[in-house]
């Protein structure tokens, strides 16, 4: 505390101490010894306690000053408040740089300052996860040797920040970032990158839905014209040609359902932001309905189909999307494999990881086709595939299911042997442990 008189209370005593010193030298008649010993002895008491404060200035640990008299008890009181008043300031700038943090750290997008020399003053966690940066090892280095694509090196330098600019992330290609730089503080740029590869996807997603529907439907639309232009005029019409034109465009009609349909599930999947690991699948029961539907398919073809699941395996997923997956392969394999086939499913475990498979021995793919199967309606033979029905999307489905569960469809084929399509999960994405699997046959 501050005492307004302080230092007029101290020349006081400074001067009452002299004057008794006057006095003592008067009356033993040495004033000047006195005033010397005097001085000395003043001097010293106040060199004492400069040494004191210095001590408790730059090496004590205790915040709290010494007990002292007189002056220096002002002296250490006038520092003691000033270092309580600089500490309740540095406790709010803390609180205040924490909740700055905090809020920064809560962002949703990728959040970096630089200063006026392109060199990184601070980065918020998301940044570090999806630019690559580390912190502190990146502090001071230059974002624009950190982020080198050219196009955002030249948005960078340019200084026209009216507008921003979509570039792939530094860390994954196969993500887009739209970065926006603004200025912040004195002579400071605040970069901020976000994630818009679901955006550009979801464009991407409606101009090719545009480009394939249109070329996909031209076909039937094609056939369904040519006979609904004959049908006004249907007294000249055999009634075996008006029984074939119905039936073929009600097959028309039904491909076209089909394939919508599956454009929508296709659309719906790699949209899908859903969680992967957080709901079982019961997957032997799932393949046991599918294993219905698959011998209701096959009774025209005659094939033999051996299921062989390990009915205690289970995963994480998503249930509807891992049914199109497995459903899809199944009855493709049924569709394309010539009468009488085999077909074995698959499901177990091998090396710690989930693995299906689904092997034929049908008339096998060529090689030079097998990198292009989950190509959008890439065809083998688009003769065939009309004639069983089908889209061209079954396998695409397949593959964006099983990039959605961090997996990857692999297809072996030798012509004249037979063809096999499998995929493992990770050991991650497991349920429970291996028991011993179950053997069911259906002809």
């Amino acid at each position: 505390m501050y005492y307004p008189f302080s230092w007029l209370k101290n020349l006081l005593r400074i001067g009452g101490f002299y004057v008794i010193v006057i006095l003592i030298g008067l009356y033993f008649d040495a004033l000047a010894i006195a005033i010397a010993f005097g001085s000395t002895w003043l001097l010293g008491f106040y060199s004492w306690h400069m040494y004191r404060f210095n001590r408790w200035i730059w090496h004590s640990k205790k915040m709290t000053p010494p007990k002292v008299p007189g002056f220096w008890e002002h002296v250490y009181e006038g520092v003691y408040y000033i270092q309580r008043r600089n500490r309740r300031k540095r406790k709010e700038l803390t609180r205040m740089v924490k909740r700055f943090r905090e809020g920064s750290e809560a962002l949703p997008d990728a959040t970096v300052v630089v200063d006026s020399n392109a060199c990184i003053v601070w980065c918020n966690r998301l940044a570090r996860i999806e630019l690559g940066l580390r912190w502190p090892q990146d502090s001071g280095r230059r974002v624009d040797n950190l982020i080198r694509h050219p196009k955002f090196i030249e948005y960078f330098h340019s200084g026209k920040y009216d507008y921003p600019v979509e570039v792939p992330s530094p860390s994954n290609v196969q993500k887009i970032f739209e970065y926006r730089i603004m200025p912040y503080g004195e002579d400071h740029l605040l970069l901020i990158a976000r994630d818009v590869t679901r955006l550009t996807q979801l464009e991407q997603m409606r101009k090719d839905f545009v480009a394939n529907v249109s070329h996909e439907l031209r076909t039937p639309l094609t056939v369904l014209n040519g006979y609904l232009e004959m049908l006004p005029n249907t007294e000249n019409v055999p009634p075996a040609f008006l029984k074939k034109a119905l039936g073929e465009m009600r097959s028309q009609s039904e491909r076209m359902q089909n394939l919508v349909e599956e454009l929508l599930v296709l659309s719906r999947i790699e949209a899908s932001s859903e969680r992967v690991f957080e709901k079982p699948v019961n997957v032997p029961q799932m393949l046991s309905a599918i294993q219905v539907e698959a011998n209701t398919l096959n009774k025209d073809k005659g094939h033999q189909i051996d299921f062989d699941i390990d009915a205690s395996l289970k995963v994480y997923g998503i249930e509807t999307e891992l049914r199109s997956a497995f459903s899809n392969l199944i009855f493709n394999a049924i569709n394309y494999t010539p009468s009488p086939g085999k077909i074995v499913v698959t499901w177990n475990r091998q090396d710690g990881h989930a693995h299906f498979s689904v092997k034929d021995n049908g008339e096998g793919i060529p090689e030079k086709h097998l990198n292009r199967l989950t190509e959008r309606f890439y065809r083998v033979d688009k003769a065939r595939s009309r004639k069983t029905g089908g889209s061209g999307l079954g396998l695409s489905i397949v593959k964006h299911v099983l990039t959605h569960h961090n997996s990857k469809l692999e297809i072996t084929s030798e012509i004249g042997v037979g063809s096999e399509f499998s995929f493992s999960f990770s050991s991650e994405l497991s349920v429970q442990n291996p028991s011993t699997g179950k053997l069911e046959k259906t002809n």
